[in-house]
């Protein structure tokens, strides 16, 4: 094993495959229970008795609540930039960045609903220092693609403050809109999309 951070977030990272193994059934139970309890119900005695592992076995991998939380929220984030990204590569000119930035909120609205343990997780970063510099980090590096996908080179502080305001805005819409029913949602997401140009 090799001692790895995930933002901040010390564990032990396994590299053997029976060791991975017990890591992603951690991993699978701690989604299982947040599913069913929410972040507020999450407690690593529950996630020792659900996923079978040893308290010492589990705690070599993740020493506490933050670093499952971290871990997941680390995944799903890699998975939302790799969106991102793929969005961005449509980005020529000034006139395409309304329907990317339309595309990117419908891509992280998609991700919400496909997976439904990623509002537990943000309902968990809300309350936890840590998780709170994980999403600002991630947020920041959203920014930083959007910013020099913009510009075409490095960004300067000024475009990276309006691109840093754009991932901003669309996290708030996105995270607003999963709260409502369907129909609402796409109202809300209709009018935040014509709000930034898009329709």
């Amino acid at each position: 094993m090799a001692e790895g951070t995930v933002e901040g977030v010390v564990r032990l990272v396994p590299t053997q495959k029976r060791s991975r193994e017990r890591f992603e059934k951690i991993l699978s139970a701690a989604q299982d229970l947040l599913l069913e309890k929410g972040a507020e119900g999450f407690r690593m005695s529950e996630l020792v008795q659900r996923s079978g592992v040893p308290f010492g076995s589990l705690y070599q991998y993740f020493p506490d609540r933050s670093a499952v939380l971290g871990t997941l929220a680390e995944r799903y984030n890699a998975e939302g930039r790799a969106c991102v990204a793929a969005e961005l590569t449509r980005l020529r000119q000034p006139s395409d960045r309304p329907q990317v930035l339309s595309r990117i909120t419908d891509g992280f609205y998609r991700m919400y609903q496909d997976y439904p343990v990623m509002r537990a997780v943000w309902q968990a970063t809300q309350a936890d220092p840590v998780l709170q510099r994980l999403d600002a980090q991630d947020s920041a590096q959203l920014a930083r693609m959007l910013a020099e996908a913009q510009s075409g080179t490095t960004a300067d502080a000024e475009a990276f403050a309006r691109a840093g305001l754009a991932i901003t805005l669309i996290g708030a819409a996105v995270r607003h809109a999963i709260t409502l029913p369907p129909a609402e949602a796409d109202l809300v997401l209709t009018e935040f999309k014509r709000l930034i140009g898009a329709t």
